[in-house]
C-alpha cells in the first residue's frame, strides 16, 4: 500500500483507508464480530487510515472496540458534530475513551458551529490527544465556507467527496489545498453506491488492467488517487472481500490524463 504525507498534518497516510458511515452503525455481538473482521482486512492489506463521526450512530463506540489490543495499528480519524458547547466536549470525550485516549485526525463534521468546535480541538492538540484537525463537508455549496476554514490557517486537512459524478472539488477545494499544504481525505468515492449500479464489463475495464486494477470500484479509487491532490480515500463496506479489493487500488502506477478522461466516459454512459 502506497503512503502519502497528509499535508501538513504531520501525518502519514495510506492512500486507502476505511469509513465507517452505515456499515459500523451495529448492535449485538454477531453483527460486531463482523465489523472487526472487516478491521481486520483493513489492518491486514495496509488500510489503516479509519474514519468514523458521532453522527454515525454506534459507529465509533463499535469502531473502537475492534481496536482493542491492535490500538497502535490504525491511524483514526473521527470528527465532532453538535452545536453545544457542553455536548462537544461530552463527544470528545467519549471518543478519545474508545480510541484509547488519542486521536490522529479530529475533524469538524459538516462545519457545524466550526470556530468554537476548533477551540475545543485545538485545546485537546495542546493537551497531546490529538495529532492534527480539520474540517468536512459535502455539499458544494458550502464550498466557500471551508475554503474559509482552509485560509484561517486552523486546520491540516479537509474532508469532501470527490468521484467521477461529484467533481466541485477540482474547482476550488483541491487547488486551495495544494497552496496551502492541506490533506484531502475524499469521502464518496463511488457516489453512495450510484456509480457501482451500472459497471461497465470485462471488455470495458481491460485497458486498466496494466494499472493493477480489475475490478470498477478499484478503478474508481484508482482514478481519484491518481490526482496527487488526493492523499487518502475512504470508502465503507461491510464485507471483508470487499475491504481487501478496495486496497488492491493503492498501489502505483497511476493513471494519466487518458485513462482518467476513459473513466469518467465510462462512468457517465
Amino acid at each position: 500500500m502506497e503512503t502519502r504525507r497528509l499535508g501538513g498534518s504531520g501525518l502519514t497516510v495510506p492512500v486507502v483507508g476505511m469509513g465507517t458511515w452505515r456499515t459500523f452503525d451495529v448492535r449485538g455481538a454477531t453483527a460486531e464480530a463482523d465489523a472487526a473482521r472487516v478491521v481486520d482486512a483493513a489492518l491486514e492489506s495496509g488500510a489503516a487510515f479509519l474514519d468514523s463521526s458521532p453522527m454515525y450512530g454506534q459507529a465509533e463506540r463499535v469502531l473502537g472496540a475492534t481496536l482493542q489490543g491492535r490500538r497502535e495499528r490504525a491511524l483514526v480519524a473521527t470528527k465532532l458534530w453538535t452545536t453545544d458547547d457542553a455536548d462537544a466536549r461530552a463527544q470528545a470525550e467519549r471518543a478519545l475513551a474508545w480510541f484509547g485516549g488519542r486521536v490522529e485526525l479530529y475533524q469538524v463534521h459538516n462545519l457545524l458551529a466550526w470556530p468554537r468546535r476548533l477551540s475545543l480541538l485545538e485545546a485537546l492538540r495542546d493537551e497531546g490527544r490529538v495529532d492534527a484537525l480539520g474540517a468536512t463537508h459535502y455539499r458544494a455549496d458550502a464550498f466557500p465556507e471551508l475554503r474559509r476554514v482552509m485560509e484561517s490557517g486552523r486546520i491540516t486537512a479537509v474532508q469532501v467527496p470527490y468521484n467521477p459524478h461529484e467533481r466541485e472539488v477540482e474547482h476550488t477545494i483541491l487547488p486551495l489545498a495544494a497552496e496551502l499544504d492541506i490533506g484531502v481525505v475524499v469521502m464518496r468515492p463511488f457516489g453512495e453506491g450510484d456509480l457501482l449500479r451500472r459497471a461497465p464489463g470485462d471488455t470495458e475495464l481491460e485497458p486498466f488492467h496494466a494499472f493493477g486494477v480489475r475490478t470498477w470500484p478499484q478503478v474508481l479509487l484508482k482514478w481519484i488517487l491518481s490526482d496527487p491532490r488526493c492523499h487518502v480515500a475512504i470508502p465503507a463496506t461491510s464485507r471483508p472481500a470487499h475491504m481487501a479489493a478496495n486496497a488492491a487500488a493503492g498501489e502505483g502506477p497511476w493513471f494519466g490524463a487518458d485513462e482518467r478522461s476513459r473513466v469518467v466516459r465510462l462512468a457517465s454512459a
